[in-house]
């Protein structure tokens, strides 16, 4: 098989995107691409073409056609498979199969062509394998950008040392009635040096301020990150302390959807000098004939406190949960008073909470498989006709009390099949084609919005569509309990507090 290009173009011969892996001028492709429209018959259901020197395999692409060029002495049936690679490798990069879409990610196209066939000759890969060779994700590379990123943070922190030095010392010269020393540099006064040391010291602090912008709700617990041996778990930790000093690490995020629900764009909160954060991770796996496998739900109380004077203070906790959670004190905290009281303090009344960090006071836990505590049900009936399936999927809010914000349910569909045809729909849909997914997004679902539907058809068999995901977040939590008042150890006069509460997804799906 002697492949000599391949290509996109449109019903009329236009090129939009081409590939010659031989020796092949500009005008000789295109005037080879022009000829191919007037070469076919109508009516006629092959998929090739000959002419006296060459043969053209194609397949139809919406609009488009995507054609492969070969000499006539190759295989026919290497041919198909190669076109019917090509064909699947299109959607991974493009959206939709547009002219405008193709030019966008022509060079996306030209490095998977290459990777699919080397000096005319097919290469024995598959689609998953060029998406790996494409991607490139160098692990070396992200040490590298670590380690610069903290060689310019050590830079800073000398030059503002350097900068702090000489401002002393004008500081210093100046109180002693003595001439200001500069920098140094021909004979530059000590005015100018001191204005320099001043001007730079500005500059390093202006630079140095902290982005003030909300932070994300970031969930509890150990990580689950691939380990790539002792020398990248090194690597991954000594990137995780950048990033908790405040350093911009550029890293690869893969395929993480369901962490992406944990970025909701919360207005700020007014955080008083007593502010609890309450946080919830539910993670919960579904069979697609109903009945619950797992739900496990993990929560806690975190305590800030932000000035001294109210670190002799009391929780009132008023747990108003039916479901049987089993709840857990911090070591220090009475765990007598707490049970008898539902207040949670210091063993020792004497000594105060820490100052300006964020201490777990009472964490909790349930794990169950009863049904009826599903928080969000989710039915997907996907049923074969006879172009393929229709997939009717719906939701339903079991807890009342619940308001979910940013609901994302992702269903994976076949690849290679083109995008779904919509039916009816509660709320947007996004069609994925490189992750060969649709997300049916929802804002919010409540008690006014508890259930939903969504009907699609799509070529394919019913065991393609799961398993099904679920992300979304919450500012009410799913077990009733909250900080109701916060008092002083001493005269038990009231203290201003503020909460701050997520519900969010670690793992929801039904499989």
């Amino acid at each position: 098989m002697v492949l000599l290009a391949a290509a996109v173009c449109t019903k009329a011969g236009k090129a939009i995107v081409s590939r010659q892996f031989v020796e092949m001028t500009r005008t000789r492709i295109e005037g080879l691409l022009a000829a191919f429209p007037k070469l076919m018959n109508t009516g006629k259901q092959h998929t090739f073409v000959e002419t006296e020197s060459v043969r053209y395999v194609y397949q139809p692409m919406e609009k488009l056609y995507m054609v492969l060029i070969t000499t006539k002495n190759s295989n026919i049936l290497e041919d198909l498979e190669t076109l019917r690679l090509f064909s699947r490798v299109i959607p991974e990069y493009c959206r939709a199969l547009e002219e405008n879409e193709i030019s966008e990610h022509c060079f996306d196209l030209i490095f998977a062509f290459d990777e699919i066939v080397a000096l005319g000759y097919r290469e024995n890969v598959n689609l998953a394998q060029i998406r790996t060779f494409t991607e490139m994700d160098s692990h070396e590379e992200k040490v590298f950008r670590a380690v610069r990123e903290t060689q310019e943070r050590e830079a800073k922190a000398e030059m503002r040392r350097k900068a702090k030095e000489l401002q002393q010392a004008r500081r210093d010269a100046e109180r002693q009635g003595k001439k200001a020393p500069g920098f140094g540099g021909f004979g530059s006064s000590a005015v100018s040096g001191g204005s320099t040391a001043a001007m730079i010291t500005e500059t390093i602090i202006e630079t140095d301020k902290p982005k003030v912008a909300p932070a994300p709700a970031r969930p509890s617990g150990p990580s689950k990150a691939l380990k790539l041996g002792a020398k990248g778990k090194e690597v991954d930790n000594f990137v995780d302390k950048l990033k908790s000093e405040g350093e911009n690490i550029i890293s690869s995020n893969i395929g993480k959807r369901t962490s992406e629900a944990t970025k909701v764009h919360a207005s700020p909160i007014n955080m008083e000098s007593v502010h609890m954060k309450i946080e919830e991770k539910i993670t919960l796996t579904c069979g697609r004939d109903g009945g619950l496998q797992n739900m496990e739900l993990h929560g806690m109380i975190m305590l800030r406190i932000s000035d001294d004077k109210f670190g002799r203070i009391r929780l009132h906790v008023e747990n108003e949960d039916k479901k049987g959670v089993q709840l857990q004190t911090h070591p220090n905290v009475d765990k007598k008073l707490f049970t008898a009281e539902s207040l949670i303090g210091l063993k020792n009344p004497e000594k105060s909470f820490p100052v300006n960090s964020d201490v777990g006071v009472l964490k909790w836990r349930l794990q169950t498989t009863e049904e009826s505590f599903i928080p969000l049900t989710i039915n997907c009936w996907p049923s074969e006709s006879g172009n393929g399936c229709d997939v009717n999927i719906e939701y339903e809010l079991q807890e009342d009390n619940l308001e979910l914000n940013d609901v994302v349910i992702t269903i994976p569909l076949p690849s290679g099949v083109g995008a779904p045809v919509i039916g009816e729909i509660d709320g947007e849909y996004r069609h994925d084609s490189r992750r060969n997914t649709l997300e049916w997004c929802l804002p919010v679902i409540d008690a006014k919005n508890k259930s939903g539907s969504l009907e699609f058809s799509i070529p394919g068999q019913p065991n393609d569509f799961f398993p099904v995901q679920v992300s979304f977040i919450s500012k009410k939590n799913y077990c009733n309990i909250q900080v109701t008042k916060v008092t002083q150890v001493d005269g038990n006069s009231p203290v201003r507090f503020s909460t701050e509460t997520t519900f969010l997804v670690d793992k929801y799906e039904i499989l």
